[in-house]
């Protein structure tokens, strides 16, 4: 096979690859072979051996030539790729098949942009973040995880009267100058008190309050309050008491710690595990900042033109996330997009294309200095990651399927080696600061 290689403006590399008639010969025994598997010719079963010259009767010998010849430009394409070491970012394209005896064509691929890096970048170092977790913080875990799981007890007493973080059901009536106002009433309308979900002053009002009590109290909405047909205005609510519900908060036994993580720890234990799965996400979004940080610097010494294939995959498959991410809590993007008066194309072009094009701009710059400074992940290094992340799940099933998963060769294997990589390279920009 003959190849001749042209760069073209934006990235694009012209092949003019060459395979001689002999070769070609061998595609069309595959052609005969995939017809013989999808043909449907009278008297012949599905997959049984049809006899060549009864395909040629059923489908022409100009249907079987096109498709030996399909088959060769796919081999052609893929052979040329790996001899000239190219990685295509998008689709390619046949400008033109020269001639098929011999088969020539011409091909079109977008690969990824040449890539200059200043050697100034041997001498960024950026200060390391310093990461600490505090009593407070884990405390506030443990409360946020006690509010979580924490179960409703309904009370009949008419004693009892309503405390904060009892869950109240009411009716409301909110009225301005004695006269009713339009999206103050509810019925049967649920309430933690203290959950902050209603007015200012709002909940501390009901505290106190019994079942069948109907009470009566002045609020006033803040002046910056969200909904402006409220902000500012002095109004009077009516509210009955229709259920209390006391609030049992969860007790961190070992048992119910279990059911959290899969792991028997005692209370101590579980604080120990929260402070250190605190830390871990503090230093994952320390990673971040820091990598960007070193981005923003390289790119001061970077020769980089990104082209529209390139940056359009790169906004679609941000986007694509974007949307994950609202779906996921059952929420419409349909929606979201309407709160901020866009349509789809505004918000990629406003929202989503900065941030793809930094993320692009980083991942290529990033992979290059991997490549020129031939970064090596040992395997010793893998196991032990391997080993940190099997620790983080109790479940016999799950620790099985992962074990699975991480082993040489896989892909799996092979994306962590890389992302160890590229860890590896970006803390040698940064000192821990003194």
């Amino acid at each position: 096979m003959k190849i001749e290689k042209n760069l073209l403006p934006n990235s694009v590399v012209e092949l003019i690859v060459e395979e001689d008639a002999k070769n070609i010969s061998k595609f069309r025994k595959q052609a005969i072979e995939h017809i013989e598997k999808t043909a449907d010719i009278q008297w012949f079963r599905k997959w049984a051996k049809i006899p060549e010259n009864v395909l040629i009767r059923k489908y022409w010998e100009e249907a079987i030539h096109r498709m030996t010849i399909d088959f060769a430009i796919d081999n052609m394409y893929r052979e040329a790729l790996r001899k000239e070491k190219l990685m295509p970012v998008a689709q390619w394209a046949i400008k033109e098949i020269i001639s098929e005896s011999p088969l020539k064509i011409k091909i079109h691929i977008e690969v990824f942009p040449t890539i200059e890096i200043d050697k100034k970048y041997k001498k960024i170092k950026l200060p390391k973040s310093k990461i600490s977790v505090s009593a407070a913080e884990v405390k506030a875990a443990l409360s946020d995880i006690e509010t979580k799981f924490t179960k409703f007890e309904e009370t009949t007493s008419k004693a009892a009267k309503a405390k904060m973080w009892d869950r109240v059901t009411i009716d409301t009536d909110g009225y301005e100058d004695g006269k009713l106002m339009e999206n103050t009433s509810m019925r049967d309308y649920p309430l933690v008190l203290g959950s902050n979900l209603l007015v200012p002053g709002f909940e501390e009002q009901i505290v106190g309050g019994k079942i069948g009590e109907t009470l009566e109290f002045p609020v006033e909405f803040p002046k910056d309050y969200h909904n402006t047909d409220f902000a500012g205005k002095k109004t009077t609510f009516k509210v009955t008491i229709k259920k209390i519900e006391k609030a049992v908060k969860p007790e961190f036994t070992e048992e119910f710690i279990e059911q959290l993580r899969g792991k028997k720890l005692d209370l101590e234990g579980f604080k120990k595990l929260i402070k250190e799965e605190i830390k871990d996400t503090k230093e994952s979004n320390a990673r971040l900042e820091e990598e960007s940080k070193l981005i923003d610097e390289l790119l001061k010494i970077t020769k980089l033109e990104i082209w529209e294939n390139l940056l359009k995959n790169q906004i679609d498959k941000v986007y694509n996330e974007i949307k994950e991410n609202i779906t996921k809590d059952g929420h419409k993007v349909s929606d979201y997009l309407e709160s901020l008066k866009m349509d789809e194309e505004k918000y990629k072009e406003v929202n989503v294309k900065p941030v793809a094009l930094k993320r692009l701009q980083g991942e290529l710059i990033l992979h290059k200095l991997y490549e020129d400074e031939k970064i090596e992940v040992t395997e010793k290094e893998l196991d032990k990651e391997i080993e940190w992340i099997l620790a983080n799940y109790g479940n016999p099933d799950v620790l099985k399927r992962l074990k699975e998963l991480y082993v040489p060769g896989t892909k799996y294997y092979e994306e962590l080696r890389q992302r160890m990589g590229y860890r590896k390279l970006i803390d040698t920009f940064f000192e821990t600061k003194k």
